[in-house]
């Protein structure tokens, strides 16, 4: 007859056990998540450095440009199609800061191809779509919160885009219209600062993007009014105004999080 001590003992031992499986089966979990997010960050950066090459080419078009990001966004889709298992349920909020710098990433590459096909930002029913099964039910829910930081980070990459293509043919009107756009995003984003953790940040970030773009855009509009020659002579002019500018990494600017295993080495399978 088993004593009520060992009884006592045993049930004890199987309680541990069920928190040990527990415990494995949650940082598992979390490992694979953390992988697949660094996929996904990896993914995203190589078609956000593939949307600069197309636009830095001798004539770019944006809409084919976009429509190649589209195209390889889809590897980054597939991720997400293969972890909404491991986020079904109250699992995605346990496991959100392991997933949230890979889809800041990916909503960042996003809304780039997204800004070159239609010049504008893309909303967030349209990101969430993204990510969700042919039903339109979401593979796991979009925070509001990696949406705007995810967009916020959008502005790095249209200052480039407008620094780089400012001395060609039409470069000042676009860099214009980008200017303005950025602006905009700036005083939208900036009234939902206190209530989105590290927007501020983001916001501080768009400021020197936005100080950037304006201030090419103004040397390059007094160099116009200083000299008189030729338009090809002032090609010249503008392309060594533009190299005068920084545009910076655009890895310097991420917040603490945001997964940087990104080998340039490995671009070449983009081009």
């Amino acid at each position: 007859m088993t004593s009520p001590a060992l009884n006592a003992r045993d049930d004890v031992l199987g309680l541990f056990d069920t928190f040990r499986q527990d415990l494995d089966e949650h940082h598992d979990r979390r490992e694979r998540l953390i992988k697949s997010s660094r996929d996904a960050t990896n993914l995203s950066k190589k078609v956000i450095f593939l949307l600069h090459r197309l636009m830095t080419e001798d004539a770019p078009d944006s809409r084919k440009a976009a429509r190649r990001g589209h195209e390889k966004l889809k590897e980054v889709q597939e991720i997400y199609k293969n972890m909404q298992d491991e986020l079904e349920s109250e699992r995605f909020w346990r496991y959100q800061r392991q997933v949230s710098p890979g889809l800041q990433e990916y909503i960042e590459a996003l809304a780039y191809a997204h800004y070159l096909e239609h010049e504008a930002l893309i909303s967030f029913e349209d990101v969430q779509r993204t990510i969700s099964r042919e039903d339109g039910s979401p593979y796991f829910p979009l925070t509001t919160s990696d949406y705007l930081l995810g967009v916020s980070d959008l502005t790095g990459e249209l200052m480039r885009l407008a620094i780089s293509g400012i001395s060609r043919r039409g470069g000042r009107n676009k860099a214009a219209e980008i200017c303005a756009f950025v602006r905009d995003c700036k005083a939208d984003f900036e009234r939902l600062s206190p209530y989105v953790r590290d927007l501020n940040k983001k916001q501080a970030v768009t400021a020197q993007s936005l100080q950037k773009i304006e201030d090419a855009a103004y040397t390059i509009a007094i160099r116009f009014s200083e000299y008189d020659v030729p338009p090809e002579m002032m090609e010249d002019i503008v392309s060594e105004t533009v190299a005068s500018f920084n545009t910076g990494s655009r890895d310097t600017r991420r917040t603490r999080g945001r997964h940087e295993d990104y080998d340039p080495e490995e671009r070449d399978e983009y081009d």
